[in-house]
């Protein structure tokens, strides 16, 4: 699937000369510039004339161009973004991006669908999987192996693997 993949999000100033504390989504800090330009929603675009490490996930990065502190500052919450096409592929099936799973059909164990896939997210204890429902509610789970264990991107869908209270409560009702 194509489209855009978020790499980090300015989360404020680091100093006076317009350095950017960026957190990362990438597996290494270094692949910040691996990928050519990040671009924002609005369409700018910024190239890292440097990242280093300042904690596991943040890094400090100064774009070309961004040259104090209120520039910096004016950066804080911008997600910087790069096409799906400029990442590398994957090495094997079992690898994938978290983008390319936007889209795919959710379904049980048994082959009905749950819904679709809407967007993998990290609220700080780990990803969780949504998936918006037919009826259009909305369903987050833990993205595990284990509550996950099958996705399939050559047929478009991963499976959910219910557990059997989620499978009583939603037949009852209970949510």
């Amino acid at each position: 699937m194509s489209g855009d993949i978020l790499l980090g999000v300015v989360i404020g100033a680091q100093g006076l000369s317009g350095e950017v504390k960026v957190k990362t989504f990438t597996a290494a800090i270094e692949n910040l510039r691996g990928y050519g330009p990040l671009y924002a929603q609005d369409g700018r675009e910024f190239i890292v004339a440097s990242a280093r490490p300042a904690k596991a996930d943040i890094a400090v990065v100064r774009f070309k161009g961004v040259d104090d502190r209120n520039a910096a500052e004016a950066l804080k919450g911008t997600e910087l973004r790069v096409a799906r096409d400029a990442l590398p592929p994957t090495d094997d099936d079992d690898e994938f991006y978290h983008a390319d799973l936007v889209g795919l059909r959710a379904e049980d164990a048994e082959g009905r669908t749950l819904g679709t896939v809407k967007g993998i997210h990290n609220f700080g204890a780990g990803d969780v999987i949504e998936i918006e429902r037919a009826d259009g509610g909305d369903i987050f789970l833990p993205f595990t192996r284990e509550t996950v264990p099958t996705v399939d991107l050559k047929a478009s869908c991963l499976v959910i693997a219910v557990q059997d209270d989620q499978a009583a409560e939603e037949e009852h009702g209970v949510e």
